[in-house]
C-alpha cells in the first residue's frame, strides 16, 4: 500500500495541480471555449461523446496495436540478421534511416493511395514509423554481446542460430524492450497521423477524424476528449509492453537474480 501511494500520490498530485491551474488560467483571463475549454468542459464533452469516442478508441487502438505488432516482429528479425551480418548492415541500415527521416504526413497520403482509406493504410503508415527503433535497439543489442561468450559458444560448435538464441537473443533483450517501449508511444502518434489523412467521418470514425472533425467545427471541448482518448490508447499499449518486457526480463534473467 505504501509502495502505491508513493508511486501514484506525486503523478495524482500534479495532475490535480495542472487541472486547478487549467481551470484557473480559462476563468481569469475569460478565454474563448472555442480556443480553450475549461476542464469540466471537456469532462462534459467526453461524457456527452462517451460512446463514440470508446468505440473511435477501440478502431485507432485496434491499429496502433496491429502495426505495433507487425513493427516489432520485423524489426526484431530485421535487427537481428543486421546484426549478425556487417554486409546487410552496411546494405540495408541506411534506407531504413533514411525512411525514418521522411516526416509521416508526407507519405501518409501514398498509403492512401495503395491501400486505401481506413485501418489498412493507418496500419502501414503506423509500421512505418514504429519499426526503427526496433531495429536499431536490436541491432545495438545484437553488437554488445560479450565477445568472450560469443568465444565460447564457437569453441562448443554452436551454430549461428543457436548462438542467436540462446546467447544474442537473450542478451539483447533489455535494448529490444527499450526500443519496444518507444515503438509503443510512435505507433499511436503514427496511426493518429495516418487518420487524419485516411480516416473517414460518420459513427465510425476513428480518434483521428474526430480530432481532425472537431477542430473544422470549433468543437475544442470534443477535440481535447479525443486527444485524451489517444493518450490513453497510448498508454495502454505502454503498459502493455512493460508487462510483456518484465515477463521477457523475468525469463531471462530471473533466476541469475
Amino acid at each position: 500500500m505504501r509502495f502505491l501511494l508513493f508511486r501514484c500520490l506525486p503523478p495524482l498530485l500534479v495532475a490535480i495541480l495542472f487541472l486547478l491551474l487549467w481551470e484557473a488560467i480559462v476563468v481569469v483571463f475569460e478565454i474563448k471555449p472555442f480556443l480553450l475549454p475549461s476542464p469540466i468542459a471537456v469532462w462534459e464533452a467526453g461524457v456527452l461523446h462517451w460512446e463514440r469516442l470508446f468505440h473511435a478508441a477501440l478502431r485507432t487502438g485496434g491499429s496502433a496495436l496491429v502495426g505495433f505488432v507487425l513493427a516489432g516482429t520485423v524489426g526484431v528479425a530485421l535487427g537481428s540478421l543486421l546484426g549478425l551480418s556487417r554486409w546487410l548492415e552496411r546494405g540495408f541500415y541506411p534506407p531504413t534511416l533514411l525512411l525514418q527521416m521522411v516526416p509521416l504526413i508526407a507519405i501518409a497520403p501514398l498509403f492512401v493511395i495503395w491501400f486505401g482509406f481506413g485501418a489498412r493504410s493507418t496500419i502501414a503508415a503506423t509500421v512505418v514509423v514504429a519499426i526503427f527503433p526496433v531495429i536499431a535497439s536490436t541491432l545495438g543489442g545484437i553488437r554488445a554481446t560479450d565477445p568472450q561468450l560469443l568465444e565460447l559458444f564457437r569453441f562448443n560448435r554452436a551454430s549461428r542460430l543457436q548462438t542467436w538464441w540462446k546467447l544474442q537473443l537473450p542478451s539483447a533483450s533489455p535494448s529490444i524492450i527499450t526500443g519496444l517501449r518507444v515503438a509503443a508511444g510512435l505507433s499511436v502518434i503514427g496511426a493518429i497521423t495516418a487518420e487524419f489523412v485516411s480516416g473517414y467521418t460518420g459513427d465510425s470514425a476513428p480518434l483521428g477524424s474526430i480530432i481532425i472533425a472537431s477542430v473544422q467545427n470549433f468543437q475544442t471541448a470534443l477535440m481535447f476528449a479525443a486527444v485524451l482518448m489517444s493518450s490513453l490508447v497510448g498508454f495502454l499499449l505502454f503498459g502493455m509492453v512493460n508487462v510483456l518486457g518484465w515477463i521477457i526480463l523475468h525469463r531471462w534473467y530471473g533466476e541469475r537474480n
